[in-house]
């Protein structure tokens, strides 16, 4: 495929505005986060983290059997495709597993090589009327994939990582196109390769001109209620932005809390496919819920679906939704994420 510019998402949307004249825009409607629904929920992340994904590892066709999926279900959410995509796949080259080579030296041994391979995001969007202006919902769709057997079960399904996340990206872009143009427009990914050092979202950013990246919404781990309780949700490098204080404001008197991160000393901002937006001053963080600490299903074959709370994850979808109201209208922008520690 051709690799967009950087510029290429800007293009998309002014073509995707122009191709249309201006009294075909819908008007935004006003949030029901009660059409974020449980049953739709289930279904995707159940078929994510089902056996036949087989763990949706990096550089394998069970991730691009995942993405194939996750695709049909951004085009049935009615997102548009973006220039520099096929039918919403991002596809681009990085270094693949190394594999061992015989060596050509004198001791007659083997050497590790690593050749370029593709790997694939999945990308959509909904065009707003601010075309410069971006707000970005993301997750990563890959996994472990194959492990050694525990009771018979090889698999490392992910449900929780990052299936659960993958999900709700999912279902804000169906809430989101459902209710007309945005104020300012929408982008969605699917990250693969997180689990490898995150060159999925690294590709990505390249695409992208951070300064028109108005706020980065990632979304990890959100399958397990938080040890604050039910309905409430924690957000990485709180402290680095006004992003967690604008998401605070905007659920004020629901059910709903944002709140820091509990788990400083485990740099999960840096963990994270937001941090590669983060360094280039993006008020991108990760929304998470897990209790990281003692979660014993992290990176483990039993990360099954059936070990979720399901309504714990609706209801951090409708969170999230809720939290993102006043970005997306323009109404509230978060300062540039500060990195003046060093770190």
């Amino acid at each position: 495929m051709n690799v967009p510019a950087p510029s290429s998402i800007g293009a998309a949307v002014l073509s995707v505005l122009l191709s249309a004249c201006a009294s075909a825009q819908t008007v935004f409607t006003g949030p029901d986060v009660s059409r974020i629904e449980r049953a739709r929920v289930e279904r995707i992340i159940s078929t994510l983290a089902d056996d036949n994904m087989r763990g949706r590892q990096a550089f394998t066709d069970d991730a691009l059997r995942a993405a194939e999926y996750l695709a049909g279900e951004f085009a049935d959410a009615g997102l548009v495709s973006p220039d520099g995509a096929d039918g919403y796949l991002q596809w681009f080259t990085a270094p693949g597993p190394t594999r061992r080579a015989a060596s050509a030296g004198i001791d007659g041994g083997a050497s590790a090589t690593a050749t370029e391979q593709r790997l694939v995001n999945v990308v959509g969007m909904i065009p707003g009327r601010r075309s410069d202006e971006y707000v970005l919902f993301s997750a990563h769709y890959d996994h472990i994939g194959i492990r050694r057997a525990v009771a018979g079960d090889s698999i490392a399904n992910g449900a929780n990582d990052d299936a659960s996340g993958t999900t709700a990206v999912v279902m804000l872009g169906r809430y989101f196109a459902e209710r007309g143009t945005p104020e300012r427009t929408l982008l969605f990914a699917a990250f693969t390769a997180e689990e490898r050092g995150g060159l999925g979202s690294r590709y990505y950013s390249t695409q992208l001109d951070p300064d028109q990246i108005v706020a980065m919404f990632n979304i990890e781990m959100i399958g397990k209620p938080a040890v604050e309780g039910p309905n409430t949700a924690w957000i990485t490098g709180f402290e680095r932005s006004s992003f967690g204080r604008l998401l605070q404001e905007a659920v004020a008197g629901t059910a709903y809390e944002f709140y820091p991160d509990p788990y400083p000393d485990q740099r999960l901002f840096f963990r994270s496919d937001n941090a590669t937006l983060a360094r280039l001053g993006v008020p991108a963080h990760s929304i998470s819920t897990t209790p990281i600490d003692v979660d014993q299903d992290y990176h483990q074959v039993t990360d099954h679906v059936e070990t979720l709370d399901l309504e714990h994850l609706t209801n951090t979808i409708r969170a999230i939704a809720m939290g993102a109201e006043t970005i997306i209208s323009g109404a509230a922008t978060p300062t540039r994420v500060d990195l003046s520690d060093g770190n």
